[in-house]
């Protein structure tokens, strides 16, 4: 049984290997598509001045495709979003009961895809107007997507020895699922309170955040909710079919490429002669070079990673205390997400339709007033060693002069949309091709080419089935009236613009504390907005405020994403790098009261 039960295993880690690589390969390959469609585009428009009839549906389906394909890749790790925090405190009994039922919804979501899919595909008729192709293929990606995560599951428990949790998890699944349809219960609530009752279940159960909420919108089906099975697929195809999500893969593109071309270190060089003979001068040169670093990633995760692998050690033997270096690199990650490019701009464009050019400009302004209160926190609370010469004009020319290609990124992606020369889409385009150039004239290898597209296709599917999630919980929020509710409370508390952003601000601060931060742009942004609008608070402002409050949630525990890379890397305990955090969080903080303060006075 021993020997049989291993050979199982061996076949089953066989098939996990050989089935990722193929996803790998498959979602890389539609990424490289997508780029090269987009620039093909602009360059026929631009130079041209022709274009190709259905080329935005076409790259809006074929990022559904990257979604279904590369999704199931990003189901351990970081890119789960999963809320572990609970779990890890629970008692060996009680974290086998929440890893069963948190393994149950993952089968539930994979069955609400594949199966919701499949029935809209029989049904549905019709062809594209632009692409001549039948509609029914664009949900057919999501169903493919939706099969492919319960296959790799499943192998991923034959491989570890765990089939028996495998059953019981697809049994469970099977059972939840096909009862659903048939039981009905009634209730005087609006079905959206079911809707984050069992989303907060999947959440505290460490279940992948894209999945509980796809799931507490099919267990929303018992309580009268609005959305059947496959409308909820369909608003969760809908939610992904936008063109300026595209841009999302693109700057992740961007960033990797970006960092194995060397423009990266380029970039620190420069940082380190203008700053690194100040006091807390090798601190300043990190927040510099995050500042810099910004104008071309766009994923704060990324820059974080970087710095925690550059900066680190260089910290420690310059006489930082490990937890005080890992503190100062993961606040000043934080920047990543608020100077543009920014993904979190992204969804929020995407979930509210605010000008996202507004939004980049406001991100600058934000930027530069957070820049300036780590800068202040950083020189007050390092005691610094070391105090390095500064560095000769000739050499920070020279610097200059070696980071100009890395300059020139910033330039393509914030001038191009700001003159408006380019659009979003097209401009993270340019930026993943400028940066791909510089890869490749740096003779970087193929294989970390690839690798640099695999990870940039698992992060942006990743990203893409949460916002595509997100949207039946937003449909049912606005169908119960939420967003009036709030805007009804705020008329009570008389429409005062100060109350609204103290308001906001604390439901903010709170959902934070639990939700990821694009899911809670996502759910949240919607609601709030027209509440500031009532205010009479302007709308950019406001929309920079929430992504500057919710992206210090980074840095907080429980989740505390950026705090937990920076400890991967650095193998600091997450612990002591909260602690150390709290001077820079109070600094961020502060950088959120002087933006609500301008947004208050300037109305």
């Amino acid at each position: 049984m021993t020997k049989a039960g291993d050979q199982i295993r061996t076949a089953a880690a066989r098939a996990v290997f050989v089935t990722e690589t193929l996803l790998g390969i498959c979602a890389a390959v539609v990424l490289a598509s997508m780029l090269v469609i987009v620039l093909v585009t602009a360059g026929l428009r631009y130079f041209f001045h022709a274009g190709i009839v259905g080329v935005e549906d076409l790259g809006i389906w074929l990022h559904i495709a990257l979604i279904a394909l590369a999704a199931p890749l990003s189901l351990n790790g970081a890119l789960a979003m999963r809320f572990d925090v609970l779990v890890r405190v629970l008692p060996e009994t009680g974290r086998k009961l929440a890893g069963s039922v948190s393994n149950t919804i993952t089968v539930m979501a994979a069955l609400v895809l594949l199966f919701g899919a499949t029935r809209i595909t029989t049904m549905l008729g019709g062809y594209s107007p632009t692409l001549g192709l039948p509609e029914w293929i664009r949900f057919g990606f999501i169903g493919v997507g939706g099969a492919l995560m319960l296959v790799l599951v499943l192998l991923r428990f034959a491989a570890q020895g765990r089939w028996r949790h495998g059953t019981v998890a697809l049994i469970l699944g099977l059972l939840f699922y096909h009862a659903v349809p048939f039981v009905f219960v009634d209730t005087s609530l609006p079905a959206s309170v079911y809707l984050a009752i069992f989303a907060g279940v999947g959440l505290l159960v460490a279940a992948p955040l894209a999945h509980a909420f796809l799931v507490a919108a099919y267990l929303a089906i018992l309580f009268g909710s609005t959305l059947p099975e496959q409308a909820i697929v369909s608003t969760t195809v809908t939610g992904m079919s936008k063109f300026l999500l595209l841009a999302i893969p693109f700057f992740l593109l961007t960033g990797g490429l970006l960092g194995i071309s060397g423009a990266a270190q380029k970039l620190v060089r420069v940082a380190e002669t203008l700053v690194g003979h100040k006091r807390a001068g090798l601190a300043q040169t990190v927040l510099l070079t995050s500042v810099m670093f910004s104008g071309a990633s766009g994923s704060s995760v990324a820059n974080a990673a970087f710095g925690a692998a550059t900066f680190q050690p260089e910290l420690v033997r310059n006489g930082y205390p490990p937890p005080q270096a890992g503190a100062i690199i993961a606040a000043t990650s934080v920047l990543d997400n608020v100077i543009p490019p920014s993904i979190a701009f992204l969804i929020l464009a995407a979930a509210t339709n605010l000008s996202i050019g507004s939004l980049l400009v406001g991100g600058f302004f934000a930027g530069g007033i957070m820049a300036c209160c780590l800068a202040v926190a950083i020189h007050f609370t390092v005691k610094e060693q070391y105090r390095r010469q500064p560095a000769p004009a000739k050499e920070r020319w020279q610097a200059a002069f070696a980071a100009i290609p890395a300059f020139g990124l910033g330039v393509i992606v914030v001038a191009g949309i700001r003159i408006g020369i380019v659009t979003t889409t097209e401009a993270s385009a340019l930026a993943a091709a400028y940066t791909f150039s510089l890869a490749f004239f740096a003779r970087t290898g193929g294989k970390a080419l690839f690798a640099t597209f695999r990870q940039a296709a698992t992060e942006a599917a990743a990203i893409g089935l949460l916002i595509g999630t997100a949207a039946p919980f937003a449909f049912l929020l606005a169908t119960d009236g939420i967003a009036g509710h709030v805007s009804d409370f705020v008329a009570a508390l008389g429409g005062s613009a100060f109350a609204v952003l103290l308001l906001a601000n604390l439901i903010l601060l709170v959902a934070g504390l639990v939700l990821d931060i694009g899911a809670a742009i996502l759910l949240l942004g919607p609601i709030l907005l027209p509440g500031a609008i009532a205010a009479g608070i302007d709308p950019v402002h406001f929309g920079v405020i929430l992504v500057v409050n919710l992206m210090t949630h980074g840095l907080t525990p429980p989740i505390g994403m950026l705090v937990f890379v920076v400890s991967g890397v650095t193998k600091v305990p997450a612990s002591s790098l909260f602690r150390a955090m709290l001077p820079y969080l109070a600094a961020l903080l502060a950088s959120l009261v002087i933006l609500c303060a301008y947004a208050l006075i300037f109305r």
